[in-house]
């Protein structure tokens, strides 16, 4: 039995496999790399907790890259369009192993552009400063948020991009920092974040 395969091509790079999640990863390293507007060379990186002129928003800090993927940073958006979002995370009942990444909001993101996301999609539709390549974070993006800028959150809970199940997702507290899973159907904060890589 021959398994399907998957196509993406980015600019002018092509990738085909019959593992979807690599070529998810593909599209993460490649809009990550190509197309996130990073700062020039002469720019000096902020102190976390920081506006960055230029970046959309408030650094957080050095996220880790997963797998082969390089160590980036998180940029948390401060402007008045991103202040008190509540919605649904949406496809409840529908499971995707494509938008289970724990620490990959934008491989996440990026998958759940199909069907009905409410929450993702808001992300990725949003544009501060030019910037249009913002994402739903993923469960340890949010970590890192609520260890280093805690401050620009709502003290209620806040969607991750990262899928449990077919009926929930994990969310984080950010009045006590706890985690936990929530169903897709229920409104929660949302707030978007972007990354470019470290060069």
């Amino acid at each position: 039995m021959t398994n399907a395969m998957t196509t993406l091509t980015c600019g002018e790079s092509t990738i085909s496999s019959p593992d979807k999640a690599l070529v998810l990863q593909f599209a993460n390293f490649v809009l990550g790399a190509d197309q996130v507007k990073a700062p020039t060379a002469n720019t000096s990186v902020p102190a976390i907790g920081t506006y960055w002129d230029g970046q959309g928003g408030v650094y957080a800090g050095v996220m880790r890259g997963e797998d082969r993927q390089p160590d980036y940073h998180l940029i948390v958006p401060t402007a008045a369009a991103v202040l008190g979002v509540k919605l649904a995370w949406g496809d409840y009942g529908t499971e995707s192993s494509d938008c289970a990444f724990r620490r990959d909001g934008m491989a996440n993101t990026i998958a759940l552009m199909e069907g009905d996301h409410p929450a993702a999609q808001f992300c990725a539709n949003l544009e501060v400063e030019d910037h249009t390549d913002f994402y739903l974070p993923a469960i340890s993006e949010l970590a890192l948020c609520i260890a280093n800028v805690p401050e620009l959150f709502e003290k209620e809970w806040h969607w991750s991009s990262s899928q449990r199940s077919a009926y929930y997702v994990f969310g984080m507290d950010f009045a006590d920092g706890s985690q936990g899973h929530n169903a897709k159907g229920n409104e929660l904060r949302v707030r978007p974040v972007r990354r470019f890589f470290i060069r």
